[in-house]
Parts: C-alpha cells; sequence; structure tokens
C-alpha cells in the first residue's frame, strides 16, 4: 500500500517502522498492538503519514498521556519556534545535560567583525560555538549552503580570544545544530571541514532524539494535557526566567 509522506514523496506503508516509534515511546506490546490493528483498518491507499501519526498520537493519548508526550517529541520540539529563542535554550540544556558548561545569546568580537553567537560551550578546556537552525516546517532541510556560511564566521572568531568562562581562549570547535535535517551535501562539506553537526536523525546513534532520550529532556511543549495557548503563556512564564 502507498502512502504519502510530508514531502510529498510516495513510499511503501510500513507497520514495523511505526511499531518501532511507538514502543520508544514506553508503551506496552499490548496497547502498541491494538494501536496498529486499529490503524490497519483505517488505512487506505495514497494516505498521508500525517494522518497516521494523527491516529496513532490520539489513539496513544487514549491509552497513556505520557507515552503520547514521548511520542509527540518531535512535533513538540517544531513548537519551540518560530523565532527559534526556546530552541536555543533547549540545546543549550542538552549540551548542560553532558556536563558542558553553557551561555546562549552572546556578542563574540571576531578577528575582522562582531558576531551573535547561539550557544557558547566549554567541556575539558576546548570551547566551542553552537549556530542554531530552527525550522517552522517539518520538511525543511539545511542544505550546503549553512555549513558554508557558518565555517566562514567560525574561521573569523577563532582567530580571536574570549574570555567567556572566566578565562581567555580560542574556539577550537563548531556545532550547527538543527531541529530537522541535513542534506547530504550539507554534511559531506561538514565533515570535509571540521564542523560537528547535530539534527533529528544525525549522527545515527547521537543524535537529538538520541540524547533527548538518553537525558529525560522533554520539552514543556510535550505535555498533551495543555493546549497551545497554555504552553506558549508556560514558555513566556519560563523565558523570565533566563
Amino acid at each position: 500500500m502507498k502512502i504519502i509522506k510530508h514531502s510529498g514523496d510516495i513510499v511503501e506503508y510500513n507497520p514495523d517502522k511505526l511499531k518501532k516509534s511507538l514502543l520508544k515511546s514506553g508503551a506496552s506490546k499490548d496497547v502498541v498492538e491494538h494501536i496498529l490493528q486499529t490503524i490497519q483498518k483505517e488505512v487506505y491507499e495514497g494516505i498521508s503519514t500525517k494522518h497516521i501519526y494523527k491516529m496513532a498520537f490520539g489513539l496513544l493519548k487514549k491509552a497513556s498521556s505520557s507515552h503520547a508526550a514521548r511520542y509527540n517529541l518531535r512535533e513538540a520540539i517544531r513548537m519551540l519556534g518560530p523565532a527559534g529563542f526556546f530552541f536555543e535554550k533547549y540545546i543549550a540544556r542538552l549540551f548542560s545535560a553532558e556536563h558542558y558548561e553553557t551561555k546562549t545569546n552572546l556578542i563574540l568580537q571576531g578577528k575582522c567583525v562582531s558576531h551573535e553567537i547561539d550557544v557558547l560551550i566549554k567541556k575539558n578546556n576546548s570551547l566551542a560555538m553552537v549556530e542554531c537552525k530552527f525550522h517552522a516546517g517539518r520538511e525543511a532541510a539545511s542544505d550546503v549552503k549553512v555549513p558554508m556560511y557558518i565555517l566562514s564566521r567560525f574561521n573569523d572568531l577563532k582567530e580571536k580570544k574570549h574570555n567567556v568562562f572566566d578565562s581567555h581562549q580560542n574556539i577550537s570547535k563548531c556545532w550547527i545544530v538543527t531541529n530537522n535535517r541535513f542534506t547530504t551535501d550539507a554534511i559531506t562539506f561538514a565533515k570535509c571541514s571540521g564542523l560537528d553537526l547535530l539534527s533529528w536523525d544525525y549522527p545515527k546513534d547521537n543524535n537529538l532524539k538520541a540524547k533527548n532520550d538518553n537525558n529525560y529532556l522533554y520539552p514543556v511543549t510535550c505535555l498533551t494535557t495543555l493546549s497551545l495557548a497554555e504552553k506558549d503563556k508556560l514558555l513566556i512564564q519560563v523565558q523570565k526566567l533566563w
């Protein structure tokens, strides 16, 4: 049976892939099997993956709000926009959970010009900059122009010492993080240029989703018991604490 992805691509319906994602939410095998059987009766030729996801999420929410919250992670991260401010704070928190010192929204002087840095991180006396590329649309991808542009900024900044974490030192590493994905050319260029990438599904075993699951850092937008308006108000209240 053919289904239509968010990108418009047509692929075969794969219930095993859906089963795997549901089990990762923490739902029991019995609950997952019930959801799969229910959806199997509803799917049809040409159905969208978005529709399938909505059905799965609705059924999972009826069984367990907490499991539905985990299943809803990618959408919850997308809801940290549209400007990306909360996404930057979220990324800083992920690095902090891995024992990095972090600071956000800095202006640093490079050799030629000054630059706004989303996140600056330090660990084992190594200083790194993190640039966040937030996409509100689920199918948007960061192409090769992104690492090319950020590389030029990194090269300008690493020429000078920066006094941020109570010491003067050079930035020696650069991360680029996106909530969606990178194109193949973007990944190839980044590898060649010594840039580190982090996206929803890259690197394979230590991507954005894996880091979140490993450290149990689900954003408040995952909550299934709040309306969109209530989530926005909660984010604003959290912002006042920063």
